[in-house]
C-alpha cells in the first residue's frame, strides 16, 4: 500500500463522490445514511464547484489516494464573513481498510500548515461521542472537547450526542 496524500483536483470529482458513498456504507459516523448521498445528488456539478473553490486555496481539501482510488479526505472550510474568517470547520473520513495507518495524522499536519499559512486561528469540528478512534486522533492533533451537543443526530433508531471540539493555533489578542 503506497498512500499519496495530495490536494484534490476537479478531475477527482467522480472518484471522490464514490469514496464518500462507500464511507456512508462503512460507518455510522458520517452525516449521510447509506444511500442517502446518492439519492440527494442529481449531478456532481455542485461538488465539482466546491472542489474547484478548494483548489484555489481558500479552503483545504486533501485526499489520500491508493493508486487511482481515493481512500480518505480532510476538508476545512474557512469562515466567509469577516467575524469568522479566522476559523475553519473540519470534516474528515477514511475508508475502513485504511484506518490506523497514519493517514489521519498526516491529514492534520497538512491542515495545521494550511491554517497557519492562511492566518486561521481557530479550527473546529464535531464528532459523535461514541467515535473513540476519531476523538483520539483529534485530541492527539491538539483539539479539545469544548462541549456536548445532546441528541444532535439520529442514527440507527437512536439519538446520538456529539462533542464539539476546537483547537486554537495562534492567539492574536
Amino acid at each position: 500500500m503506497d498512500i499519496n496524500i495530495r490536494p484534490i483536483t476537479p478531475d477527482d470529482t467522480e472518484k471522490f463522490f464514490e469514496m464518500m458513498c462507500r464511507l456512508d456504507e462503512e460507518t455510522d459516523y458520517m452525516l449521510y445514511e447509506p444511500g442517502e448521498r446518492i439519492e440527494n445528488t442529481k449531478d456532481l456539478s455542485r461538488l465539482r464547484a466546491r472542489i474547484e473553490a478548494a483548489a484555489s486555496g481558500e479552503d483545504l481539501l486533501m485526499v489520500a489516494a491508493d493508486g487511482d482510488d481515493i481512500v480518505g479526505f480532510i476538508w476545512a472550510e474557512r469562515g466567509t464573513l469577516q467575524r469568522v474568517r479566522h476559523t475553519a470547520y473540519i470534516v474528515t473520513g477514511i475508508r475502513k481498510a485504511y484506518r490506523g495507518k497514519g493517514i489521519g495524522t498526516d491529514f492534520f499536519k497538512h491542515l495545521d500548515n494550511w491554517a497557519e499559512a492562511g492566518g486561521i486561528v481557530r479550527l473546529e469540528l464535531t464528532v459523535e461521542c461514541e467515535n473513540v478512534g476519531a476523538r483520539n486522533l483529534y485530541e492527539k492533533s491538539g483539539f479539545k472537547v469544548e462541549g456536548v451537543r445532546p441528541k444532535s443526530m439520529y442514527v440507527n433508531g437512536k439519538y446520538v450526542d456529539e462533542y464539539y471540539m476546537g483547537k486554537i493555533l495562534n492567539l492574536q489578542n
